[in-house]
């Protein structure tokens, strides 16, 4: 162990999803957010990434999409360097040649020792880093979130097409409990997409009757409406019972819409005219008519559009996969609804916890925490997910013992961290890097971190002993 420690500035953190990548250089007093986002893909051959490859795929090329880090290992080990070295050199601007940053990298866990040695093999050989060190992606988010010294938990990250489960105890992972379901923001947007054929005023706007769209180019745009409509935060999570209410009511009426969305224009024009003067009696109860309906106009390219209550049934699959079986177009085994991978988050997450040891639960249920990108745009994740799970939760006083589960308690992250306080909880992971990397690579006795001085001596596997994650 070399005696060295890095500025704060020159700390690079490389946060890897299954379908996205952050990256920062530079910590600062006040923990910065990502200055690097780019989905994971590549097409290997001419090594595209980020935007150079949605500008190509924007441009209609035909191009082979990859996600070398999709399935929680690394399926392509040229696509991965690709994709780091985006980062590194393309985005952060650094140069190889007078490399002074250490690198923190969080990953998916339970990776096998070779791969984690071949990922310090390229960054020491091929990104020449000053000093390297691995932290379990869970564990980085749950470190965002954690006050105090409750170190157990529960982490549910959303992505794109996976639901990632990861119960935490005394601050390590609980291997053997972590629990994957299939489905994820992805089936989320086609499941609205599938809503929204409902909503004809919507469809016939995107589609006129004198030019309709193909019926592919129509599910496409419908998708591409729900996802607008959740990144711009206009979704919340119902409760549980509130589905069935807006699905009673159906999607409504157009001609409703319609009227709602002018008369809406109209009452505002007529009291902006009248200033600071009383609307009538008629106007403040038609308002509140409107106000009832939920209504919302969105831009979407060319068109404006309005859509009501039935936006907020986005997140709906997450807690009833059943309801996929119905909706076209994705994958055929996404809909088979009976397997225990597209069980309800709910019970596969009290499936996961289930399977720890049954003394340590209850101190898992103390820090139930949601994150992933989905958290960012739509609020209330934790407490819709918190909810479902009060079944598991003994409230009967006489019956409950010592190790029987009293409450659950859900995890955000503290307003003090003044850079994430408004972007939700998605950002955790890049924060819990953060403060992780900051502790790491001020640490003069190096033990938590490789430096390249310790490469040199002892080669790959010193990543084994030398890193957060891995001791």
């Amino acid at each position: 162990m070399s005696n060295v420690s890095f500025r704060d500035s020159s700390i690079v953190i490389i946060d890897t999803s299954r379908t996205l990548i952050r990256a920062g250089l530079g910590l600062g007093d006040l923990l910065r957010t990502p200055s690097v986002r780019a989905p994971l893909t590549t097409k290997v051959t001419d090594y595209l990434v980020g935007s150079q490859l949605e500008e190509a795929l924007a441009a209609g090329q035909d191009i082979e999409v990859y996600w070398p880090f999709a399935n929680e290992d690394i399926s392509d080990w040229i696509q991965a360097e690709a994709i780091w070295k985006y980062a590194l050199f393309s985005q952060l601007q650094l140069r190889r040649v007078q490399m002074e940053s250490p690198v923190l990298l969080s990953i998916a866990p339970g990776l096998s020792r070779d791969s984690y040695e071949r990922i310090s093999q390229i960054f020491f050989e091929r990104f020449n880093v000053a000093g390297f060190s691995i932290l379990d992606r869970p564990m980085a988010q749950f470190y965002a979130a954690i006050s105090g010294n409750d170190l157990s938990g529960v982490v549910i990250d959303i992505g794109r097409h996976h639901v990632d489960i990861s119960p935490i105890h005394d601050g390590f992972l609980v291997h053997g409990t972590r629990t994957i379901v299939h489905y994820g923001i992805t089936d989320c947007e086609y499941y609205l997409a599938h809503l929204l054929r409902s909503n004809q005023n919507l469809v016939n706007t995107i589609s006129p009757p004198e030019k309709p769209l193909t019926p592919e180019e129509l599910q496409s745009t419908l998708i591409k409406v729900a996802r607008q409509v959740w990144q711009e935060g206009l979704v919340k999570v119902l409760a549980e019972g509130e589905a069935a209410d807006i699905e009673e009511e159906g999607v409504t009426d157009i001609a409703a819409v319609l009227v709602a969305g002018k008369e809406k224009a109209v009452i505002e024009s007529g009291m902006k005219k009248r200033m600071n003067a009383k609307a009538t009696a008629a106007e403040q109860a038609r308002a509140k008519e409107i106000e009832a309906l939920d209504l919302v106009t969105i831009q979407f390219g060319e068109y404006s559009l309005t859509l009501g209550k039935e936006r907020h049934r986005f997140c709906e699959p997450l807690f009833d996969p059943t309801l996929l079986a119905a909706v076209p177009g994705l994958p055929q085994q996404q809909q088979q609804v009976g397997d225990e991978n597209m069980r309800p988050l709910q019970l596969a997450v009290g499936h996961a916890v289930n399977l720890a040891e049954v003394d340590i639960r209850q101190y898992i249920w103390q820090g139930l925490f949601v994150t992933g990108e989905l958290t960012n745009r739509i609020k209330g994740l934790g407490s819709a997910v918190q909810a479902r799970l009060r079944p598991l939760i003994l409230s009967i006083a006489d019956q409950q013992n010592e190790v029987q589960p009293k409450s659950i308690r859900v995890l955000k992250v503290p307003e003090y961290f003044a850079e994430y306080r408004e972007k939700g909880d998605g950002l955790a992971s890049f924060l819990g890097c953060s403060i992780v990397a900051k502790i790491t690579f001020n640490d003069s006795s190096g033990k938590s971190f490789v430096s390249k001085a310790d490469y040199t001596d002892r080669g790959p596997k010193t990543v084994l002993a030398m890193s957060p994650s891995l001791l």
